[in-house]
């Protein structure tokens, strides 16, 4: 079992010397990474019901809600960093434009010594997209192409890719990631997201929970594909109980992340970087499950 440190680009934590000492407490303990969060921006009296609250809001409210953009904060929190993984939990793929996305998340493995795990959604906020300028509906279908794409920018000598909403031929791009890619993992809580990562991602990130019915549809989904489902690695929320991890181990969960604020209405595990180290011995019992 792995561990990571959830949401990390958030509360007492978008203060940056906050941040380094987060991280590199989580590398000492032995976490495994470090995620983030995104919304770029948060249009006041939205509509768009959040997924995880019951009055559909987002916790902290609209005005004073600071979040650094992920893709920064994890280069600025790199290059005081050497072993933790550094990922997005998630961004928002179909907000971004993917050719400049990829080279973003490409120099940043590179830079960080291949150590970028990118995970991405699908979005839930329409005033969101309305504000970027990006179409809300299709947002699926143009998350599929944007992957495509990108894992094409990222792997070829000479990429080219000709989709629906991407075309480029003969499109040099360096650096290339350190691995020839980046892991793809699909966060959500849907049926949709969890096929999404059976087709097309290493891995799956439902937001709360451990939804065993979402879990099995990624797996199924990537045998129809022909591929094995063991390769899509099952990340969750850290279990109250932490004697339930063996459990989850069996179930063939792989990771569990551990808030670090109570952002989103999650409760928040960790208070400080002391309390990061002393995860330690939990992290150091649990890895052999």
């Amino acid at each position: 079992m792995k561990f990571g440190l959830r949401y990390c680009n958030t509360g007492r934590y978008t203060d940056p010397v906050r941040a380094v000492e987060l991280v590199q407490a989580g590398e000492a303990a032995g976490f495994d990474s470090a995620w983030t969060v995104e919304h770029t921006v948060i249009p006041r009296g939205y509509q768009s019901a959040y997924p995880y609250t019951a009055d559909g809001k987002l916790p902290g409210g609209e005005g004073d809600f600071v979040l650094p953009d992920p893709l920064i904060w994890m280069a600025y929190v790199a290059a005081a960093t050497t072993r933790i993984n550094l990922a997005t939990g998630i961004l928002i793929l179909p907000q971004h434009n993917p050719v400049v996305c990829a080279k973003q998340v490409a120099t940043l493995d590179a830079m960080s010594g291949g150590r970028v795990l990118l995970g991405i959604g699908v979005g839930w906020l329409k005033e969101e997209f309305d504000a970027i300028g990006v179409p809300f509906e299709d947002r699926g279908r143009r998350t599929d192409d944007y992957i495509a794409a990108m894992r094409e920018l990222w792997s070829a000598d000479v990429p080219s890719y000709h989709g629906a909403y991407v075309n480029f031929t003969d499109a040099f791009m360096r650096p290339k990631p350190m691995r020839g890619s980046v892991p793809i993992i699909i966060g959500g809580q849907t049926p949709p997201a969890a096929r999404r990562a059976g087709r097309l991602a290493q891995g799956f990130f439902p937001g709360r929970g451990v939804p065993l019915d979402l879990i099995d549809l990624a797996r199924q989904t990537a045998i129809r594909h022909g591929r094995d489902p063991t390769e899509v690695e099952i990340t969750v929320s850290v279990p109250d109980d932490l004697s339930e991890v063996p459990r989850l181990a069996a179930l063939g969960v792989t990771r569990v992340l551990v808030p670090v604020t109570g952002v989103a209405g999650l409760r928040g595990a960790i208070r400080d970087p002391a309390d990061v180290l002393a995860w330690s011995d939990t992290i150091e019992r649990y890895t052999g499950v």
